[in-house]
């Protein structure tokens, strides 16, 4: 089935405007979404048309890769709400950094976004910087797109800046590989953003019927802002897999 998103009014003169500052991000973006309305996810196989058919699957990863150290790479990635591109350097005055790899239709993000956002302003009052960026492809996935990023921003109140990866580059330099997957960077006066905390937001998952608490990022930020060792050995953050482009 294909999926159908109905945007408010506020958030379709959003995309509009997105959509004219940078037009050079969209000039695909109906042809792909038709391209993904013609895939159909069912299982493989001929129906009564004769035609085959195409089953998307989600794959369950955990984050892995980069350790503590690992400097934050260099962005430059617009915000579809506001059309504004946003780099490392506008973060550079602060002494944390989150960054969130993060998409619309994922389960697993679903399951925290209310709460991704009501952690990421209460910290960001205390000095946290926090950024999301999403980084599917939407050719497999247009929900995961700019006008339907705008939707979720203003449906969930996001404090942060929501960017859209469309080349993926800013994933694969992070070496991000799942949704959600956290980054928790921190500063030390003019050096640079230094990794210090990649893992999950807590011990819930969809299904699970464990509280959603951010237990485990919120004690890392604690310990980033206050200047503390972290006091645990950090679980992966588990969701489903990057889609990238083919």
């Amino acid at each position: 089935m294909a999926l159908v998103v109905v945007a408010t009014s506020a958030a379709a003169v959003r995309a509009s405007q997105f959509s004219s500052s940078s037009s050079r991000l969209l000039p695909a973006l109906a042809h792909r979404t038709r391209a993904y309305r013609s895939l159909m996810t069912t299982p493989a196989g001929t129906v009564g048309n004769g035609r085959a058919r195409l089953q998307v699957r989600a794959a369950r990863l955990e984050s892995t890769g980069v350790s503590v150290g690992f400097r934050a790479p260099q962005f430059e990635l617009p915000e579809p709400m506001t059309g504004k591109l946003w780099t490392l350097d506008d973060f550079e005055g602060s002494p944390a950094l989150l960054v969130m790899f993060i998409c619309n239709h994922c389960p697993f993000v679903k399951h925290l976004k209310k709460d991704i956002a009501k952690l990421t302003s209460f910290y960001m009052e205390k000095g946290l910087a926090s950024v999301a960026i999403s980084s599917n492809s939407i050719v497999t996935h247009p929900q995961d797109g700019p006008e339907y990023m705008i939707v979720d921003a203003e449906k969930f109140k996001y404090s942060f800046p929501y960017l859209y990866d469309e080349s993926q580059e800013v994933a694969k330099a992070f070496q991000a590989v799942c949704t959600p997957e956290f980054y928790l960077f921190k500063k030390d006066g003019r050096r640079p953003f230094e990794l210090f905390y990649h893992g999950q937001f807590d011990d819930s998952r969809p299904g699970s019927n464990v509280p959603v608490t951010g237990r485990d990022l919120s004690r890392a930020i604690d310990c980033a802002l206050s200047g503390q060792e972290m006091p645990f050995v950090p679980k992966p953050s588990v969701g489903c897999s990057i889609k990238w482009n083919q």
